[in-house]
Formats: structure tokens, sequence, C-alpha cells
């Protein structure tokens, strides 16, 4: 966008007292010329955008005859970020693609559409988006005089809820119809404060991007979305452009917002890369100079001290200017981030070995995807697929709890029961005859390395079980039947991939022949528990 850099935002609280007690035309200037606010005088273009961000007491989206502006309220035009001054009131540089949107600060809350997505933006294409193989904005005509963005308040307390879903990725309404019915069916009554799909909305097919946003609005909270690879226009010419479609659904591709005590950067991590002109480009994990500079400028304006968190499509691990973002939040120490993208669940610890210059190791969360393993595998009695994740989880989503700076996540499986958080592999039959050791293995579907898992047979003692990293057996073992059969009416499923959460042990040698009980229990990072059972027999 090439847009000019902003004033700093205040964070010293003399500061802001003192620039907040100036006129509001004065602020309006100073903040102007900060951000390089100008005019085309031979074209009678304007380059800037004004408005107001103001209390929507009537929750009619308009600013009424009383409603008051709100002083101190960030917005930014997807680079630069400036502060409103007493009256509510902001300016900003512009162009002709231009995202305006508002950064939601605690206890306030931004319209909702009809499909409970937030309208917290507003674009500025006079022109519109290119011609498309999938629609993107339409042309918006003149800047209107003032923008203004409505807030009401809400009440945000320290601990809150928020439902994460990875890659639903449905091909089709019939996959749509799916999701509907394996996992969304099941989250309505949520206690959830909102809700985020971390990209790979869709796969492909951008013209269904409402059908699945009208399903997940029946959950009745707030709903972000996260740009996916899956969901940009393969068509576009550039980076800047393959975003169209979804900027016409949901809005900026990258921004931010507070709830409670936490801070949330949402970012736009697929860079689409045309290397021939008139050829379909690639995509590749990356931020850019003008979103490192936005998060450079959204980061200076809140406490060193708050919760940090980042979302992304892309695993940060794999994204290349990925050293520009660590540089930024590698001091604070209060700060996670998430993706999906691989259709496994993982818990990375980012440390110098890749560059991260931090005091502690940087935990970025992989999520569980909706679509498991792209919708693959046997079906079930509601005619869904089990399409099982490579690393042997199930598919589903996830729950992050808050509490001030402290957070735990926690795993759902789709269509079972919340209590199926792992998955023991033994033998129904294990021969006293037997010369080789028999292993057990376990798959704690959210454990990563930081867990500890224990293994015990009837009432024998505890024994810690060993972390290993291979592919799963019981998903070998599924894998290998349905790729044996031939004409199955299901799609084949996917080859295994090493999962980070399996444990191993031998069974205890000597035991009596009859049934016997192996139960096993873990502990995550988070002091979370979970457990379960396996019944075995042991024969002559």
């Amino acid at each position: 966008m090439g847009l000019p850099l902003p004033c700093p935002t205040y964070r010293n609280d003399q500061m802001r007292k003192l620039i907040l007690s100036v006129t509001s035309a004065a602020v309006l200037l100073g903040i102007a010329l900060a951000a390089g606010v100008h005019s085309d005088k031979d074209s009678g273009t304007e380059r800037s955008a004004r408005g107001v961000v103001f209390h929507d007491a009537n929750g009619n989206g308009k600013r009424d005859a009383g409603e008051k502006g709100l002083a101190g309220v960030r917005v930014s035009n997807g680079q630069g970020i400036v502060q409103t001054d007493d009256s509510g009131a902001y300016e900003l540089a512009i162009d002709d693609d231009t995202i305006i949107f508002v950064i939601k600060p605690r206890n306030w809350r931004t319209p909702l559409n009809e499909h409970n997505l937030p309208q917290f933006y507003y674009i500025h294409k006079p022109a519109g988006s290119p011609e498309l193989k999938y629609a993107g904005v339409e042309p918006t005509g003149p800047l209107p005089e003032s923008v203004d963005f409505p807030l009401s308040p809400q009440k945000e307390p320290d601990q809150f809820k928020a439902i994460l879903f990875g890659d639903p990725q449905p091909r089709d309404q019939k996959e749509i119809d799916w999701i509907a019915h394996d996992v969304v069916e099941g989250l309505v009554g949520t206690d959830a404060s909102f809700g985020v799909t971390l990209g790979d909305i869709l796969f492909d097919d951008l013209s269904l991007f409402e059908s699945q946003a009208r399903s997940i609005a029946l959950l009745g909270i707030p709903w972000y979305n996260i740009v996916g690879n899956h969901d940009i226009n393969y068509d576009a010419a550039n980076d800047r452009i393959s975003n169209a479609t979804f900027e016409q659904n949901f809005g900026p591709a990258y921004y931010s917002f507070d709830y409670g005590t936490v801070h949330f950067l949402v970012l736009d991590d697929v860079e689409w890369v045309v290397d021939t002109p008139g050829k379909r480009g690639r995509y590749r994990g990356g931020l850019g100079k003008q979103q490192i500079e936005f998060i450079r400028n959204d980061l200076a304006g809140i406490p060193d001290d708050q919760l940090l968190v980042v979302m992304m499509h892309i695993p940060l691990t794999e994204v290349e200017d990925r050293q520009d973002l660590y540089r930024l939040i590698e001091k604070r120490p209060f700060a996670m981030s998430m993706s999906a993208h691989t259709h496994r669940l993982e818990h990375r610890f980012i440390t110098r070995d890749d560059g991260w210059q931090g005091p502690e190791p940087h935990h970025h969360f992989i999520n569980v995807t909706v679509s498991g393993s792209w919708w693959s595998g046997a079906t079930d009695e509601r005619q869904i697929p089990h399409t099982t994740c490579t690393d042997g989880t199930p598919n589903g989503y996830s729950i992050i709890s808050f509490d001030g700076t402290k957070y735990a996540l926690d795993y759902r499986p789709a269509g079972r029961p919340e209590d199926y958080q792992l998955q023991i592999q033994a033998p129904d039959v294990v021969s006293t005859a037997a010369e080789e050791e028999t292993t057990i293995f376990v798959n704690v579907f959210n454990g990563s390395s930081r867990s500890r898992t224990e293994m015990r047979v009837d009432s024998g003692d505890w024994t810690t079980m060993e972390h290993t990293v291979r592919n799963d057996p019981y998903y070998e073992q599924t894998y290998a039947i349905d790729a044996a059969l031939t004409n199955k009416p299901w799609r084949t499923m996917s080859a295994p991939r090493p999962s980070s959460h399996l444990w191993m042990s031998p069974l205890p040698k000597g035991l009596s022949t009859g049934s016997h009980l192996i139960q096993v229990r873990s502990t995550d990072m988070f002091g979370q528990m979970v457990s379960g059972r396996r019944i075995i027999r042991v024969s002559e």
C-alpha cells in the first residue's frame, strides 16, 4: 500500500492527558501531519480519511444526536495507527485500495452482521477489485465525509473462553452440512465469548464463504476469520489482489482487537507469489514489510505485560520473514501464537535453534482441524467420514481459556464424548508363550513434549511412559485397511504423518491368564489431566 507512517501511539499517561487536553482541531492537525496525510490539489482527490469512533447508545449503527465520541481508541489503515482525540475523531492517510479499521478496545463491542461477523472496518476501493473468477469488492465509490465506527459497551471479565476452528475446508455444500452436523450442532449454547477460524475456511470454492458463515452463525457468538491458502484468489496477478473475495466477505486479512485482558493479533501469513506474469502463482508463508510495520505500531500501543495471542494460518516456523516478528514479540513476558494448516495437532516450542532470542521458548500451538484429513475415510451412520487427522487425532476443535495472563488449551473431538482425549493401542489378546515384548502405545491428542504420561495394569504401580515421535500405530493400521479396499464410496485416507504426542511402554511380564485393565493418565503443560482405559486378555 505504501502508506505514510503514523504518529506514535502515546503510552505515557501524562502525555496522553496532555494531548487530549488540546483542542480537537489541533490534535487532528498534528495527527494528520505525523501520518503524512495530504491532498492532491491538482486533482482534488483527498488523500486522507476522517471519522469518529462513538458510543452507539441505541445500537442502530449510526451516530445520532447526543451520542458521544470515544477518546483514545486506535484506528488503522493497515499500516499506521492513530488514536482518537477527546471528541472521538481521527484522521488517517489512505490510497484507493485501503481498509480502515478500528482496533476494538476492552469492554466494547463492534456491530455484528446477520452472520455474526464483526463489522469493525470500512473498505475504500473506489474502482472495486479487478475481475476475478470469484467476485471481490464491488466499487465503493467516493470516500464518505466521515467514516465512523460505532461501539457498544459490554462486560469482558478476566476469565473467558474462545473457540478455535482449524481448516474446516469444505469442497461443497455437502461438506458444509457435515461441518454443521459434526461440530456446530454440538456447540450450540456455548459459553465461549467468541470464535475464530484459523484459515482454510473453504477448499478453493470461494463462492461458499457465505453459506459456511451462515452455519457457524447459529452459535450466536461473534466469529472472526483468518485467511488461509485455500481462501485466496488463485487467478490474482499479485499478493495485494489475492485476498479480494476474502475482503468482500470478512474485511481486512490482518487486524487486532482486545478482549478481556488479552490482545489478539490476527495475521495474514499467506503470501501469493506470481513468478511469471499471466501464469498461476504459488503461495508461501510470509508477512511482508507493510504488515510487519502494522504489527510494530500495534504492539507499541499495548502494555508490555499484556498477554499477546498471535493468530495465523501457516505455522510460524514456516513463515519466511518470521525473524522480523520474533524481534517484536520475543521480549514480551506473556505471548503465545497459534495456527492450523498441517492437519495435525501439535505444540511447538520455538527456541534459539530457529533464531528465537527470547528468555524462554515460545509456545506455538497448531490446532486440530475440523476437516481432519480433508474429509476422508469410511463414513458413519450419519454418512460423515471419520476423517481422522494424519497424526491419529480425531477431527475436532479446541477451546482456549484465559485468566489474566494465563491460558490453557482443551481439545474437543467431533462427534465423540468430551472425555475421549487419548487412544490406547494394545492387542486384544496377549499370549503367555510370546517371546517378544508387547509394547503399549498411547496417543494423547492434546499432549506435548511437556506432558507427563503414566500407565499401570490393574492396581499396580504407575510407571512413566516414554515420549516418542513416530507414526501412530492405530492410524497406520486403519490406513492400511482403507488403502486395500477397492471401489469404496468414500475418499481414500491420507498417508500417516509423525505424531508429536505419542507415548510407549512395555506391557509388564508375568501377567496371569484372564482379563486385565490398562489405565493411562496424562498431565499436560497446563496441569490438566486426562485418562483412558483398555481391557486386554492374557491367554495361554
